[in-house]
């Protein structure tokens, strides 16, 4: 299986799987995650999230991010499937999934680290993409070094090490004639919160 690894400053890392899946798994997981998830158009501080989300976790499992507490009550079946498949490839552990879903390219994310103290100290991100390509940009904090990625149809990137600490991360808006494309970013919760 092709993988390209990234030694980052300040001691993070990312492993990326340009074809992590083939592209008729990655069909059969778009269009089940679609109709199996429940999804939300959230909104934290009086601003509308431009994509739709959805939390999954394991029953107890409670996790915060942009203010917005979650609850885990549960996986669906693709998730779950897509979570085994993902632990039998590397060797890591998630007890949580944030999904995004890109409906068009105006639907974006912001900068921003996956750094809730609920996660621990340095914490491994698993991200799963599907759909249409989009560009996902790590940006370093101080030097403003930059990576980019293209996150295509059934691709793997994953973060490690200080990566949250020292860098952020984004999908941009683009011009470019794009549909539906879903994210799935694997957590680890090892602290509770109140919810």
């Amino acid at each position: 299986m092709e993988v390209v690894t990234y030694s980052l400053a300040d001691g993070g890392w990312v492993e990326f799987y340009p074809h992590w899946v083939t592209q008729a798994t990655a069909d059969d997981w778009l269009e089940k995650l679609q109709m199996e998830c429940t999804w939300q158009q959230e909104q934290s501080r009086g601003r509308v999230y431009p994509r739709l989300t959805c939390w999954q976790a394991d029953l107890g499992v409670h996790y915060r991010y942009a203010g917005i507490p979650h609850q885990g009550v549960g996986w669906t079946a693709t998730t779950n499937f897509i979570r085994t498949r993902l632990e039998a490839t590397l060797p890591h552990r998630w007890n949580g999934v944030l999904l995004n879903w890109y409906r068009h390219g105006q639907d974006s994310m912001g900068y921003h680290a996956d750094d809730e103290p609920e996660m621990g100290l340095n914490p491994t991100i698993g991200s799963v993409s599907l759909g249409s390509t989009r560009r996902f940009l790590l940006r370093h904090n101080t030097t403003r070094e930059r990576l980019t990625f293209e996150l295509s149809h059934g691709s793997l990137l994953v973060m490690g090490g200080t990566c949250q600490h020292f860098w952020q991360h984004s999908i941009p808006k683009t011009k470019q004639n794009v549909t539906d494309r879903i994210n799935l970013t694997f957590r680890k919760i090892v602290s509770r919160i109140s919810v």
